[in-house]
């Protein structure tokens, strides 16, 4: 009897797949994790990675965060005008960048330029076998490569966005004094009583949360790449794309959990 091919069938083989991936994600997440919080610490390479990944995106974060501010009060001005709710402006743009645009932006260019280049280095250790060789010396690949980053991609995202969400607001500051004829100590005056303490803390929440999962979507798939040049190119573009999606994923959870009544 000739037996039909079930439509189903590849529903249910991405569905298997995606859950396989789920598992090996968190898995790889608990040990990593383990390995960050156990001895021993390589403080040294956690500095150096500091630096890496919050000094040197200092210059693409201030230029995305001004440039934001700037289109954000452009774009507020325009939608206000019609209303005469001008002197909202303000407030839009200081509790927009504190809350969402300056962690999630900040975010997003960190892990194109951060989950990259982690995948890309750990995934040529890996078809290098450079991986092997470290557990050969009898040192934990996790604790020498991915607790040092994991602790400096938490450290290092809070005061990069606050960087970001001043630069921002100077962005939008400097359109609104030079082009939309505002007074500076009004405009100031008016960011100043619409922050609120909670806005400043969830966005430095999301920017810890954001930088642990740029460093630990950058190290999973640069641990488990394969197939020599075309595996690591896989693997960094994997990186990216995972990581700037669960940031999004992540900023929604996070903004419920902050501001839902």
């Amino acid at each position: 009897m000739r037996a039909w091919p079930n439509p189903l069938a590849p529903i249910g083989r991405v569905v298997l797949e995606f859950l396989a991936a789920t598992g090996r994600v968190a898995l790889f997440t608990a040990e990593s994790v383990l390995a960050a919080v156990r001895p021993p610490y390589f403080l040294r390479l956690a500095v150096r990675q500091f630096l890496e990944i919050g000094y040197y995106s200092l210059p693409i974060v201030g230029l995305t965060a001004i440039f934001t501010g700037m289109v954000l009060a452009l774009q507020s001005y325009t939608g206000f005008s019609r209303f005469a709710a001008e002197s909202a402006i303000p407030s839009v743009l200081v509790v927009s960048l504190t809350r969402e645009l300056g962690p999630v932006l900040t975010a997003l260019m960190v892990a194109g330029r951060v989950s990259a280049s982690i995948a890309a280095e750990t995934g040529t250790m890996r078809v290098t076998e450079q991986l092997d060789a470290l557990v050969t010396l009898s040192a934990n690949p996790l604790q020498y490569l991915v607790a040092p980053r994991l602790l400096a991609g938490v450290l290092a995202l809070p005061p990069l966005v606050l960087i970001a969400d001043v630069i921002g607001t100077m962005g939008g500051f400097l359109i609104s004094v030079g082009k939309l004829g505002f007074e500076p100590g009004i405009f100031l005056n008016r960011c100043l009583e619409s922050l609120q303490t909670l806005d400043v803390v969830s966005g430095l929440v999301k920017a810890a949360v954001f930088g642990f999962l740029i460093v630990l979507m950058g190290s999973y798939h640069g641990f488990h790449s394969e197939g020599g040049a075309r595996g690591v190119g896989r693997a960094t573009t994997n990186a990216v794309m995972s990581a700037s999606a669960l940031i999004l994923v992540a900023n929604y959870l996070i903004t419920e959990a902050f501001f839902s009544r």
